[in-house]
């Protein structure tokens, strides 16, 4: 999906705001990018009884891409597994656009006690889709993408997005995944209770689970535009290892996360390019108690690094840079959108190398306005809103080089609002730069996706 819900529609987020019970809803079908790496656990109330949640209404939005739309949208939370999620969209658009979206979390596979799989698919059609990629004539001589790039470097036209994705996890029996392979949260009314998955120690032999992931992906990215048209087909496999010391994995207020990442495309099949790219990300959270007004106060920190040592410039023909081996702008060092730098567009700074800091202070009150309105609780079940005022800052840059990874940085402030639904975090986040306002809509907290 190309853009999509990273607009600056301010009106549009009003609006939302007004009506956001419907919204929750609205929000599960923003889940294009790689699934939010969670472990598997288990969610009982304090009376220690599970119960399987379920999500199915119809429901409408609008925003640039679709116009005004109509949807469905069925999830269950427990299901088919008791640790296990399914989600699953289906929308259309006056404008033309249409997309069905289907996701899985922690699916474990019947011939391995450690082995879990998150498969997530989609196929969509876009009308006045936006990608930041060179052929714009009014810019001739410019890299669209590039920290310095002009706002409107991009091309605009029609077309498809489809991927798939499926990203095995296996944990290994270190830390708190030696004896509990899967964990059960004690929650009272969406916050940890007992039943804390890591942040005991920094010691991985003791605290946390660690995994081995490996995930297949294939997705195909086209446009039809007025000057250009773009046809990007990519598969590859992506290896990581991810060390998770969070206390409370869906909604952390203490602990740590460290992913190591490497995805390579290996040029096979109808792959467009070869290309590598090697992603590090390191998020923490302090917890500062909670207070008269507020139930949970924390502070989160985020990093994030991203190069790809295949990149190379060639040469230059009519103004424009000859790059071969580079990944698309969707996988590689990418910034803007809906993960890191919410105020732009989707992947609208790209290059070789990327920096990126963010900050966040996360604050759920003990006011919840959805409690007076039981008939809506019995289908949405929020338990907590959660206020999150935020500013980001990052870089791309054509090397990896700390001095210029540090200079003419762009930055953004804005302010999310997060919501428990049905053992589900929903989030809006709005955002303001130098470059307008944009508003990011998804399931689960920003980091570590």
């Amino acid at each position: 999906m190309i853009g999509l819900g990273d607009y600056p529609v301010l009106k549009e987020f009003i609006k939302m705001i007004k009506h956001i019970g419907p919204l929750i809803l609205l929000l599960f079908c923003f889940l294009m990018s790689p699934s939010p790496s969670v472990g598997q656990d288990i969610f009982v109330g304090p009376d220690g009884k599970f119960e399987e949640q379920t999500l199915s209404v119809p429901y409408a939005f609008y925003n640039e891409s679709f116009g005004a739309a109509v949807a469905y949208a069925y999830g269950k939370v427990g299901y088919p597994q008791k640790q296990s999620a399914i989600l699953g969209t289906v929308m259309a658009g006056s404008k033309g656009s249409i997309m069905g979206f289907l996701i899985g979390r922690n699916l474990r596979l019947p011939w391995s006690d450690r082995l879990f799989l998150d498969p997530i698919a989609q196929i969509g059609y876009f009308k006045d889709a936006d990608s930041y990629t060179d052929g714009n004539p009014d810019f001739p001589a410019e890299r669209a993408g590039s920290n310095g790039s002009d706002e409107d470097n991009y091309i605009e036209g029609d077309g498809w997005d489809n991927f798939f994705r499926l990203r095995f996890k296996y944990l290994l029996p270190i830390g708190h995944g030696q004896d509990s392979i899967i964990n059960t949260y004690v929650v009272d009314r969406g916050l940890l209770k007992s039943g804390a998955a890591g942040a005991t120690s920094w010691n991985p032999l003791t605290s946390g689970r660690t995994y081995f992931e490996l995930l297949p992906f294939y997705r195909w990215q086209e446009i039809k535009g007025d000057d250009e048209d773009i046809d990007v087909k990519t598969n590859g496999l992506e290896f990581s290892l991810f060390r998770d010391n969070r206390d409370f994995v869906p909604n952390p207020s203490k602990g740590s996360a460290l992913r190591v990442d490497v995805t390579r495309d290996f040029g096979w099949f109808n792959s467009s390019d070869s290309w590598t790219v090697v992603q590090t990300e390191f998020d923490k959270y302090f917890s500062l108690g909670p207070s008269e007004t507020f139930r949970q106060r924390v502070i989160a920190f985020d990093f994030w690094t991203a190069y790809s040592p295949t990149w190379e410039v060639e040469g230059v023909r009519d103004g424009q840079e000859i790059i071969s081996n580079r990944p698309p702008a969707y996988a590689g060092a990418t910034l803007g959108g809906i993960w890191r730098m919410r105020a732009f567009p989707s992947q609208r700074f790209s290059d070789k190398a990327s920096i990126y800091y963010a900050l966040e202070y996360r604050m759920i009150p003990k006011w919840n306005p959805f409690n007076n309105w039981p008939w809506l609780q019995k289908y949405i079940g929020i338990e907590w809103l959660q206020f999150a005022p935020f500013v980001e800052v990052g870089r791309v840059a054509p090397s990896w080089n700390v001095k210029d990874l540090h200079s003419d940085m762009k930055w953004n402030a804005g302010l999310g609002l997060r919501l428990w639904a049905k053992g589900l975090v929903a989030r809006i986040d709005a955002a303001g730069s130098d470059e307008g306002f944009g508003v990011a809509m998804m399931v689960s907290q920003p980091f570590q996706f």
